[in-house]
């Protein structure tokens, strides 16, 4: 569901700038990578589930143990179908910088990266320089051209789609009880999916933007 709580200036101006970052041609020198977070709840079972056999469909009993929470960045070049999901303990500031130096790394012919960013505290120059200090933190956050979505406009990030394709497709009904098991099968779905190079069919353009929302803009604003 969209929730444009108001469209106002600042929310058509973010609009317009990721879009016509998403219209981008595909490119080597400056890909284009999303990424968002989303929390995972651990459950480990207490007794083991029955497998299927004939006759008997498999049986999971109602009763589960709570075993915390983890975090996974998910990140994706949407047109290169490129996944990369990190599990961590948290989504804290030196997490965050530590998967934007696996992002940066990923790329190290690019002449920059365009990031896809909603409006976390944590998703800030401060956050990695205070990380890995001024001058390595400096120059990781300078490998990045970041373009923040506006205030209510996360589904603006096609990170949002890969967390949905995350959640039904590796996490989907199964019991995960540790981090370690977490990160097994994360792992496995990224190795799947970019074996196979699964883009994003992105069709929302700032033409359509514009028809839907009913603004105009001149070329030179945006």
């Amino acid at each position: 569901m969209w929730c444009v709580a108001e469209l106002d200036e600042e929310y058509i101006r973010r609009m317009e700038d990721i879009l016509a970052v998403y219209e981008r041609p595909l490119s080597e020198r400056e890909p284009v990578v999303c990424v968002d977070e989303k929390p995972v709840v651990l459950h480990q079972e207490v007794r083991p589930p029955l497998a299927m056999r004939p006759g008997r469909v498999a049986r999971r009993d109602g009763e589960y143990q709570r075993c915390g929470t983890a975090n996974v960045f998910c990140g994706v070049e949407p047109k290169a179908g490129q996944y990369f999901p990190k599990v961590t303990a948290h989504r804290s500031a030196p997490e965050f910088a530590d998967y934007l130096l696996a992002v940066a790394i990923r790329y190290p012919e690019a002449d920059t990266i365009h990031l896809v960013l909603d409006n976390l505290s944590s998703h800030t120059r401060k956050a990695v320089v205070e990380h890995f200090g001024e001058k390595a933190g400096s120059w990781l956050w300078d490998r990045f051209t970041v373009h923040y979505t506006p205030k209510h406009g996360s589904w603006l990030n096609q990170a949002e789609i890969a967390i949905s394709q995350f959640s039904r497709q590796c996490l989907g009904q199964r019991r995960i009880g540790d981090r370690a098991s977490l990160r097994r099968q994360t792992l496995a779905w990224s190795r799947r999916m970019n074996r196979h190079h699964h883009p994003i069919q992105w069709k929302f353009t700032r033409k359509k933007a514009r028809t839907t929302f009913d603004y105009t803009i001149t070329r030179s604003r945006y």
